[in-house]
């Protein structure tokens, strides 16, 4: 018949067990070989996408800066250009002729020079210029623009003589403040300024006027006396908008008196020492707060005179302390009362004892996440015996501070795989946490357990702040929205849209009034009932934290442009500004206004002790 090792013909193939077993094992091994060969493949794709995205981020960061740089250079080249329109028309026919050789000699050099700049990198680099006044050259490139103003100033020096001011000057010494106050106009043909000059003072404030005069520096007969006391406006000075009278005004109240000198026509200085937003008048150096009415109008806001002086208005801060990190510093929190400040950084959270300047090193170590994943937010509890972890992973850690040695004693885990600010309401019995995937996360701290979460954000939700009260939640995200929530009935209030991503905001502590840093170097105060709100311009970058101080009175905002900026509730006047190394991603300010802490981007944290 047939052998008993082969199969005979017409039969049904039949397997015993053991070779159905070795059958299934080698499609096992098949599979799990594809398996294996797959997820390498999965893995490399994962890497060439970070690799991608970390590249995407470079570029974008790259193109971001020299948009900037180039709308500078157009500002500086549209700055420049009004200047020439005003003042070449006003210049003799030789030295018109005599600069504009000298400036089609410096455009041609910048030109060549950029020529060879585009032919060495290969490609062209577009630069912006501004439409050209009538009657003039086209724009010219920085370089060739200074030159034709230090042409112009030349020219200036030798066409307009000045007038002897000693003998001016003799005459107002007998006067009983001091200095009497005498006006001077300096014209070209019929246009005319009138210039605000305070005794020390190194630049003029420019008050235009109408009055027609010649070249030279003439008396004004406008001015009958003196100006008048803080508050009031010019005396016997015609053809002045109320705007100029109130910059008078101004001026008063802070110098006491004031001299006005000529100056050149439509060029408005700053005036060092008085409310700086004064250089909002049209024409000169460009404000930097503005109020932005229902319908979207903006206007330079006129500071009022004691914007920068007053009970809990800061004078300036000083830096007192350096604390070395060791790692980018993501979060910081200050105790009550002012002794430990928490810094975050890489996988860890640093205690550090600031009531002795000199001690250099940590007190401890809180170690609450993998050693890769940064702390984003820590908080404490008002009592000041517990901290609150999140940062990029899904369990939140809490910290027991009331033992010789700091431990966790409870884990909050969420579904998001990263938290990105904390708050802790006034009673210490709830904490929220903004999460990633875009949702508010509620947790019950009695209970270590998630009570709720808030839904709204479409991207991730960065940055939160809770009213003194309890009653209310402001958050901000990655969707370009603020949004506000009743915790009492835990459902949302408002939505506020913006043109660009939400990185902080914070509540103010005894008012109305919600401060937003946004991504596009703004930050914007609202008024949270009614439709006005104000715009600050001072950051030259994206606004990675900001923080009230407690009266409620100013608060301050940090950059990826490395700046401090400490500004006036609610209108943005600057009170001072500290440069640091890096940028500044995080602050905090004491319980008592009186330290500032920022962790930047050098490793470090800096304490400021605010002086009043």
């Amino acid at each position: 018949m047939y052998p008993p090792a082969r199969h005979p013909p017409g039969q049904p193939l039949k397997f015993t067990v053991t070779e159905s077993c070795d059958r299934i094992k080698e499609e096992f091994h098949f599979l799990q070989a594809q398996y294996h060969s797959l997820k390498l493949e999965c893995e490399k794709l994962a890497s060439e996408k970070t690799e991608m995205q970390r590249h995407y981020v470079m570029y974008y960061e790259m193109s971001y800066g020299l948009n900037i740089e180039m709308h500078k250079q157009a500002e500086i080249v549209k700055r420049l250009n009004a200047i020439c329109a005003q003042v070449i028309p006003f210049l003799s026919q030789e030295v018109r002729l005599k600069n504009a050789c000298q400036c089609d000699m410096q455009s041609q050099n910048v030109q060549q020079q950029l020529q060879a700049q585009q032919l060495s990198h290969g490609h062209a680099i577009p630069i912006p210029l501004t439409p050209h006044p009538a009657g003039l050259q086209p724009p010219l490139p920085p370089g060739a623009g200074t030159a034709s103003l230090l042409a112009l100033s030349s020219a200036l020096s030798h066409q307009l003589p000045l007038k002897d001011e000693r003998k001016h000057h003799d005459n107002n010494s007998e006067h009983p403040r001091g200095k009497a106050c005498s006006a001077y106009v300096c014209g070209f043909r019929r246009y005319s300024v009138l210039c605000l000059v305070a005794p020390g003072l190194r630049t003029p404030l420019a008050v235009p006027c109408s009055y027609p005069s010649p070249f030279g520096m003439v008396p004004h007969p406008g001015i009958n006396g003196e100006l008048s006391g803080a508050g009031a406006a010019y005396t016997g000075l015609h053809n002045i908008s109320p705007q100029m009278s109130a910059v008078a005004a101004a001026a008063v109240a802070a110098y006491g008196r004031t001299q006005v000198v000529g100056f050149d026509p439509h060029h408005h200085i700053r005036v060092p020492g008085l409310p700086p937003n004064l250089s909002g008048i049209p024409g000169g150096k460009p404000a930097y707060s503005f109020h932005v009415s229902a319908d979207g109008q903006m206007q330079p806001v006129p500071f009022p005179p004691d914007s920068l002086i007053g009970p809990g208005i800061p004078r300036h801060a000083r830096q007192i302390n350096t604390l070395s990190h060791g790692e980018v510093v993501c979060a910081v929190t200050i105790s009550n009362p002012t002794r430990h400040v928490y810094t975050g950084g890489k996988g860890c959270v640093k205690v550090w004892d600031i009531s002795h300047p000199g001690n250099k090193t940590p007190v401890s170590q809180l170690d609450c996440l993998n050693r890769d994943n940064y702390i984003r937010s820590c908080r404490l509890l008002p009592d000041g015996r517990t901290l609150i972890v999140g940062g990029e992973a899904s369990t939140l850690s809490i910290w027991d501070l009331a033992t010789p040695t700091p431990r966790i004693k409870a884990e909050l885990t969420s579904s998001a795989p990263a938290c990105y600010a904390l708050a802790i309401s006034p009673d210490s019995k709830v904490c929220f946490s903004c999460c990633s995937d875009g949702n508010i996360a509620v947790w019950d701290l009695h209970n270590q357990t998630l009570v709720r979460q808030f839904q709204g954000h479409t991207d991730g939700a960065s940055c939160i702040d809770i009213s003194n009260d309890g009653t209310k939640l402001w958050t901000g995200g990655l969707d370009n929205t603020v949004r506000s929530w009743d915790l009492r009935e835990g459902r949302q209030l408002q939505q506020h849209d913006f043109t660009s991503q939400i990185f902080s905001l914070g509540y103010c502590p005894t008012g109305e009034w919600l401060a937003v840093g946004m991504e596009n170097n703004n930050v914007e105060v609202l008024h949270v009932t009614k439709p006005d709100k104000y715009q600050l311009h001072l950051h030259e970058s994206c606004v990675l934290s900001l923080r009230f101080a407690h009266c409620g009175k100013w608060f301050v905002s940090t950059g990826k442009d490395n700046l401090l900026n400490a500004w006036r509730t609610p209108y943005g006047a600057s009170i001072f500004q500290s440069k640091e190394s890096s940028s500044v991603l995080s602050c905090d300010i004491s319980i008592d206004d009186k330290y500032i802490v920022t962790g930047s981007g050098d490793k470090k944290a800096t304490v400021y002790e605010v002086n009043y």
